[in-house]
């Protein structure tokens, strides 16, 4: 399931500016850029991007709360009070906590969760990582402005792309697991977890695989979405950056300087293959790969799960007298998960992060049945076996029979027999924003809202971010369940 539009695996040389790259993307992904220099112009330029979501004109009550907060009616605000107005997308976040000097992010993130110990600014280094990771540019935007109020200065902050030895082996192991996390959440090992145990207690762990699952989720959703980057960097870089002061100023930029030691040096971060190019600092932008391998055979795919019931997770799990206590009515019928018992030590983050899942399923364009489809097509693109189980065992609970449940594992970029044309093309956004982000194309939003509307494409893009998080949480938890 590799279309031949995104099967381009070689570096090519700058031959267009970034915002003559956008004109052109509507059937193809948003190339990467190699080197900071080039970033930091995506970076600026996403500021002019088209949202991919239509939304209707705005009422006169609107217009009247825009002049009193102009926050209240941006793209993405209408967005979510039009198609998502019981579904909060901040709680994507509840591993990451918040700048304690940012007073308008703290009430974004909802109460904070006293057992969350990581620094933040460290956190942020990982957010920066998987934002590079998967290419979005809107997120790494914020995580830019944010690094800088943390006080970390512009070459330290290029770094992060190119010179982990800049920074302590603590962070330099953690910075290995966030990137693995995003763009490879099936390999992550034992080994993978065991070289950060020696600088991060279980509980650390946990909370950083949470925060760097989140912040894949909301990768997923600013770029599913198409949102425009904000000109004040997010309300995190609106500030003089010249050391000590404190002055707002009008119009924040990308475009500062980096010193010539980190300007043009290739990122490390990012998913190339550079194998056959002899200078790879002549590589300024790559073609933005979709790496995943054609899916497993069913027979394959059997085993997997079988093995998935077997395993012994890598972390120890609340007590089912805890967990029931932190989560309460949100374990359905009392069917308690492994994933729940995980969570539950963090009564604060973990009930929230399984908040905002329950809310996103209560999608109104979204049938369960549906729902359990996007959950195996997404967990299958991850590889997420503990995922797939669960999603299987629903399959099969709604009536699917294996041979209907392998009509999902097809390529979905064009119709299959027997699955509606609607739910292929919501199946379909849904799989190539879990596999990458970036693959998803403003065309395949844009026929998915022709055929569905754009309710239920915003609700596909805000569930499947979630599933998303979901995978990288328990695989990398490595939890185990049996279908019943």
């Amino acid at each position: 399931m590799q279309p031949k539009a995104l099967a381009q695996d070689r570096l090519t040389p700058v031959t267009q500016e970034p915002s003559d790259a956008m004109d052109h993307a509507f059937e193809q992904p948003r190339a990467t850029p190699m080197t900071r220099t080039v970033m930091k112009k995506y970076l600026e330029d996403l500021k002019k991007r088209s949202p991919r979501i239509p939304l209707p004109e705005m009422t006169e009550d609107e217009k009247k709360a825009g002049l009193e907060d102009p926050r209240a009616v941006t793209y993405e605000s209408r967005l979510r009070k039009q198609y998502l107005p019981d579904s909060p997308t901040s709680s994507y976040l509840p591993f990451s906590g918040s700048a304690s000097n940012n007073p308008q992010s703290a009430s974004r993130m909802g109460p904070p969760e006293p057992l969350l110990t990581l620094d933040y600014g460290f956190k942020v280094r990982l957010f920066w990582i998987a934002a590079r990771a998967n290419n979005c540019q809107y997120c790494l935007g914020h995580q830019e402005s944010k690094l800088l109020g943390v006080g970390m200065t512009e070459d330290e902050i290029a770094a992060l792309d190119c010179d982990w030895e800049l920074f302590p082996e603590k962070e330099q192991v953690a910075f290995s697991l966030a990137k693995r996390l995003t763009l490879e959440p099936h390999l992550i090992s034992d080994e993978d977890i065991d070289r950060c145990r020696p600088f991060y207690s279980e509980a650390q762990l946990i909370e950083m695989i949470g925060s760097i699952a989140g912040n894949n989720a909301i990768n997923r959703w600013k770029e599913g979405a198409g949102i425009p980057q904000s000109t004040n960097g997010g309300g995190f870089g609106n500030r003089d950056r010249t050391a000590g002061s404190t002055s707002e100023i009008e119009n924040h930029t990308y475009l500062t300087t980096t010193s010539g030691k980190y300007a043009e040096r290739p990122s490390i971060v990012v998913d190339v293959e550079s194998s056959e190019i002899s200078d790879t600092s002549l590589a300024q932008v790559s073609p933005t790969l979709f790496r995943r391998a054609p899916l497993e055979t069913r027979e394959v795919v059997n085993k997997q799960l079988a093995a998935v019931s077997s395993r012994t997770p890598r972390f120890a799990l609340a007590d089912e007298a805890t967990t029931q206590k932190v989560f309460g009515d949100l374990i359905p019928d009392g069917k308690m998960e492994q994933w729940h018992r995980l969570l539950a030590h963090f009564p604060v983050a973990g009930k929230r992060f399984a908040t905002g899942m329950h809310s996103s399923s209560q999608a109104d364009m979204l049938s369960p049945a549906l729902q359990s489809q996007i959950n195996w097509v997404v967990a299958r693109q991850d590889r997420a076996w503990y995922a797939a189980s669960l999603a299987l065992e629903d399959l099969h609970a709604s009536g699917l029979s294996d041979k209907q449940i392998d009509l999902l594992d097809q390529n979905l970029d064009k119709p299959v027999s027997g699955l509606e044309e609607r739910d292929r093309l919501l199946l379909n956004v849904a799989r190539k924003l879990c596999a990458s982000p970036i693959v998803l194309t403003d065309k395949d939003v844009a026929l998915a809202v022709e055929i569905a509307g754009p309710r239920a494409v915003t609700q596909t893009i805000h569930y499947a971010a979630y599933r998303a998080a979901f995978d990288r949480i328990t695989e990398a938890s490595g939890l185990s369940h049996t279908v019943r």
